[in-house]
């Protein structure tokens, strides 16, 4: 990200000279010319290599602390409560970010050799905070809706609360940390440090590696795509979770948040697990090969998903008003009524209705889907989906290799955002709408796609450094 900048400072200071691959060395435009930036100029690069990083870091976890802080008072207002929301969960995005800045640290951290172990103990750590978040979440789920109110400062503590408050908590301490522990450091491809600004090592290796050749953008555009599908199926596999074990299981809304925080739990174990083995699998098969057998478990996850048999939902009967009826396909209509499970409408309406909505109209003929199914399905998709992710980015990094890598991160996290924003977008339109068929059909197409995506630019997807022969692969 910071040389991305370079080229506008040189344009705005009108200096005829080209910043090479490492920070340490800064030559004019011809190699053989010895005449070095001056003081100034050093200074002013110094502060564009080695700031940027840190203040994107306290400035986004700034921003995510103020939107939990905002989330938690978005009771407070008398009107207009979900802007406040929308607005509150709008900055967290914003503050999430800062991930993009952190795989662009670690890719000039690291070489080639090193950055899939890195790439997999960040994703390791990330995991931990994955499995520690279902698990606050269902003890936080023991104080209840209601919860307990601080009315000093108007603060109401909660089951919905407490995660965004204790979110602020850590992001206060990650501040912290970063002053007082973060260090800038960086190596090329091949792990040559760079210690100065006055760093000469080499210097002519480290011109060449910009020279002898350009990013391959097939590769990063597929790459970008690949991420997104991945993001994208476990963004809606996150989501579907608690509507589709209330249809199914006929679950309350506290058991299906309690039960779920539980299987996500297993998963995040089950994820960091994965990172650490695939840590030494890479390094006989490649980062290639696990990103294609990932997508192919992944693949098995959700087609487990789909509904089978003959046994249908408990039907939940609580929402048929003013004498709607729902739409049923008309090849389905005949489903004889003998055959639907209800559930009996509870006498005391305090009472959570649970079951499967009839104003979903695909309940009255769609097949339920067993709990072992459900539970299969999590280990798959538990076992693909982290070695699809970090492989995906560590491939993206090593094929950018030398080049500025902070812009490209943030497509690749603009990428992944995108994919989290249209992920519920799809459980809303498709699942409510057309049931869970339809839903995970068209998942599997998408990874299918995916897959043969893969297939046409595997043998593209390779190490910059490899692809014009600096070093072997």
């Amino acid at each position: 990200m910071t040389r991305a900048v370079l080229p506008q400072f040189n344009r705005e200071a009108g200096a005829k000279k080209q910043i090479c691959a490492m920070i340490g060395d800064v030559p004019f435009t011809s190699a053989r010319r010895t005449t070095k930036c001056c003081n100034s100029e050093r200074k002013i690069l110094e502060d564009i290599f080695i700031r940027p990083r840190r203040e994107p870091l306290v400035v986004s976890i700034a921003i995510s602390v103020a939107a939990n802080c905002l989330y938690a008072y978005v009771h407070l207002p008398t009107s207009h409560n979900k802007y406040y929301m929308l607005v509150a969960r709008a900055l967290v995005g914003f503050g999430a970010g800062n991930v993009a800045v952190v795989r662009s640290y670690i890719a000039g951290a690291t070489s080639l050799t090193e950055r899939t172990s890195a790439m997999a103990n960040t994703s390791a750590c990330q995991a931990t905070g994955f499995i520690l978040g279902p698990v606050f979440q269902t003890c936080f789920s023991l104080i209840g809706e209601k919860g307990v109110m601080w009315e000093i400062i108007d603060l109401q503590v909660n089951m919905y609360t407490a995660p965004v408050l204790l979110g602020a908590l850590l992001g206060v301490i990650n501040i912290i940390l970063i002053f007082a522990m973060f260090r800038e450091h960086q190596v090329d491809d091949m792990g040559r440090p760079c210690k100065s600004i006055n760093f000469e090592a080499e210097e002519s290796d480290y011109v060449d590696q910009d020279a002898q050749g350009n990013i391959d953008q097939v590769a990063v555009v597929a790459t970008n795509i690949l991420f997104f599908v991945i993001l994208f199926v476990f963004a809606v596999f996150e989501t579907i979770a608690t509507p589709l074990t209330m249809d199914m299981y006929s679950w309350t809304r506290k058991e299906a948040v309690f039960y779920n925080g539980i299987i996500l739990g297993a998963i995040g174990i089950e994820s960091v697990i994965v990172f650490m083995v695939v840590k030494v699998v890479s390094k006989k098969t490649g980062e290639r090969a696990i990103l294609y057998g990932g997508l192919l478990i992944v693949l098995v996850g959700f087609f487990i998903l789909l509904p089978w048999g003959k046994q249908l939902p408990n039907i939940q009967w609580e929402d048929i008003k003013n004498n709607s009826i729902p739409r049923i396909i008309f090849n389905e209509m005949f489903t004889p009524f003998w055959k639907l499970q209800t559930t009996q409408l509870p006498s005391n309406h305090t009472v959570e209705p649970t079951g499967c909505s009839v104003v979903q109209s695909w309940c009255l003929y769609t097949p339920l889907i067993h709990l072992a199914q459900y539970i299969t399905s999590d280990i798959l998709i538990g076992l693909g989906y982290p070695a699809c992710n970090v492989m995906s980015y560590t491939l993206y990094s090593k094929i950018l290799g030398p080049k500025p890598q902070g812009v490209y991160m943030g497509w690749l996290t603009a990428s992944g955002s995108g994919a989290r924003i249209l992920g519920p977008v799809f459980v809303s339109q498709i699942y409510t709408h057309l049931g869970p068929r339809w839903a995970f059909s068209l998942i599997c197409g998408i990874i299918v796609f995916s897959l043969l995506l893969l297939e046409a630019v595997y043998k593209r997807l390779t190490a910059f450094s490899v692809r014009y022969g600096m070093m072997q692969g």
